[in-house]
């Protein structure tokens, strides 16, 4: 009987079928895993940079209401400290940075008196692949930013002038206010607040 030719190759090749298989599953596989993690990582992108936007523009009024405050030195710590009147919602810069990055705010709402929490949604999906509901799924990520003083002082005694201001020192700079000074002298909002994502 004569022996037959190619027997092991074509045993073989239902193996390998098999495994070609098994590799481009895994291969799909690791990409819709690729796919939701560069959805969630633009999901937080979005976030953090709304929640930034919205502390940012809290921190400009605190220090627009600070200048107004300037010749009343005795109110300067409460608005350090984030209390001040007339203050408006800052969301609104939250909307937009999240809109720029492509995503939608959940919420956003004040976090304390020095922080702005926000949540964002993508408004793209996470795309289709073999995973089942990844065609409409969307993701949604968090984050808070805070809002710190960056100045101290002492208020002046009884015995100082009438036009006198406290010594404000912010991060080591010294600053000497001069109440009839021009504006553009005084503190910036980043001179007097510090913005960062909340560890």
């Amino acid at each position: 009987m004569r022996p037959r030719k190619y027997g092991d190759a074509g045993q073989a090749f239902p193996i390998y079928i098999t495994v070609v298989g098994g590799l481009l599953f895994l291969a799909f596989a690791y990409f819709a895993v690729g796919q939701a993690a560069a959805n969630r990582n633009d999901a937080q992108t979005a976030a953090d940079a709304a929640a930034l936007a919205a502390a940012q523009e809290h921190r400009d009024q605190l220090a627009g209401a600070w200048a107004q405050s300037l010749l009343d030195p005795a109110e300067w710590q409460t608005i350090f400290e984030g209390e001040a009147e007339g203050l408006d919602p800052s969301c609104w810069r939250a909307d937009q940075l999240a809109a720029r990055n492509d995503a939608t705010v959940l919420t956003c709402g004040l976090d304390g008196l020095l922080g702005y929490t926000v949540e964002v949604e993508t408004n793209d999906t996470v795309g289709d692949s073999i995973v089942p509901g990844t065609e409409t799924k969307k993701s949604k990520e968090t984050a808070t930013a805070v809002i710190e003083p960056r100045c101290t002082f002492e208020l002046l005694g009884e015995g100082a002038g009438d036009d006198a201001l406290p010594l404000l020192t912010c991060e080591g700079e010294k600053w000497e206010l001069d109440p009839k000074g021009p504006e553009e002298l005084l503190p910036q909002p980043e001179d007097l607040f510090d913005v960062h994502l909340a560890d």
